[in-house]
């Protein structure tokens, strides 16, 4: 695998004709997710503010209660702790799934708006109902990165997938990616994430993204359920190709991921300050920058600071490297001190060689 990723290093994806990758920028994800509510006009209003929003994407997730769980009530299927503690996993899921009849006109709301469309399924048939939808690529949630036949029918499809991997371990990630390949799909790019809700800051380890990038070769970007824009921010910083983030038109509107999802401004917000750092990190380039022009003149060089006569002798106490920058470069002061000058020098003459024999 890790020789493999060498000859990988630097790829990138292809989705919906972004490119995803090193020398691109970080491709943003708005998570829908349960925060429509219940309300398909709440949906296509996500989407339009989104948009507005600076998200190059906006996603929902594909499923029913039935396809992800049995509606069952015994202990093994009630939430004990965290943000869902109390819930039956059937109750939650019939709260939180985005209805099957409304996905067509979400993705027509999501091309005529000019932003991308994406979705998570969770089993075949959710998969399928998405092919005959036509969607362009698919994103695997991070629960679902152990279901090695799900994996590898998903990849069947030979289209782009965006993969998470909280709770996975190294081992896990590799067999999850192996699996994928194996299908002749090399067309893909994994998030680190952290599954709770909302996630810490001590636990977000951030340092993974550039490991990952560094085992597997390929783009790596960060599923955050952290408050704020730090972690997203910080991510792109360490080389995140990838940012998704739940999105939500008010977390005041009640539904299983209003508590950890961001409002308009404050996604506007993450969008500006990733962009920001994006411009920070530039390139590498050497020398003099273009808003440093003006101020190259306050360097330091080789000034006379006491009158010298021709034939006079140069000397630690006649000439110093000074600021501004208009005299020979300080490297020169040991070549020069001991030569006489051609001709009188005033104090505050800028030395030339032309100056001296």
């Amino acid at each position: 695998m890790k020789g493999e990723a060498k000859e990988r290093m630097g790829s990138t994806i292809n989705v919906n004709g972004r490119i995803i990758g090193d020398g691109y920028p970080a491709y943003i994800i708005a998570e829908m997710s349960a925060n429509h509510a219940g309300s398909i006009e709440r949906a296509l209003e996500l989407i339009h503010a989104a948009k507005d929003a600076g998200a190059d994407c906006v996603k929902i997730q594909t499923y029913t209660a039935d396809t992800m769980t049995i509606d069952c009530q015994n202990e093994y299927f009630q939430i004990g702790k965290g943000t869902w503690e109390g819930e039956n996993l059937y109750g939650l899921y019939q709260k939180a799934y985005t209805p099957w009849e409304w996905q067509e006109q979400l993705r027509d709301e999501a091309a005529k708006v000019g932003i991308d469309f994406l979705s998570t399924p969770f089993d075949t048939t959710s998969v399928d109902f998405l092919e005959k939808l036509g969607v362009q690529f698919y994103k695997i949630a991070s629960f679902e990165l152990v279901d090695i036949p799900l994996l590898e029918y998903i990849a069947s499809k030979q289209k782009p997938i965006i993969m998470s991997t909280a709770m996975g371990t190294l081992e896990e990630i590799k067999e999850a990616v192996e699996a994928i390949y194996s299908t002749g799909n090399r067309q893909l790019a994994l998030m680190k994430c952290s599954s709770a809700y909302p996630a810490k800051s001590e636990e977000m380890n951030l340092s993974m993204i550039r490991d990952m990038k560094e085992r597997f070769g390929i783009p790596v970007g960060l599923s955050d359920h952290s408050m704020g824009a730090f972690s997203a921010a910080t991510a792109v910083a360490v080389g995140a190709n990838l940012i998704e983030k739940h999105f939500c038109i008010s977390r005041a509107i009640k539904n299983p991921d209003s508590s950890f999802s961001m409002e308009p401004a404050e996604f506007g917000d993450m969008v500006h300050q990733v962009r920001e750092v994006e411009k920070a990190l530039g390139s590498v380039c050497y020398g003099v920058s273009s808003q440093e022009e003006s101020n190259a003149c306050f360097r330091r060089s080789l000034f006379v600071v006491q009158d010298i006569a021709a034939g006079e002798m140069l000397t630690p106490e006649n000439i110093r490297s000074i600021r501004p920058a208009y005299g020979l470069k300080p490297k020169h002061y040991k070549e020069v001190l001991g030569r006489t000058a051609k001709r009188d020098l005033k104090r505050g003459t800028p030395l030339s060689f032309s100056d001296i024999s």
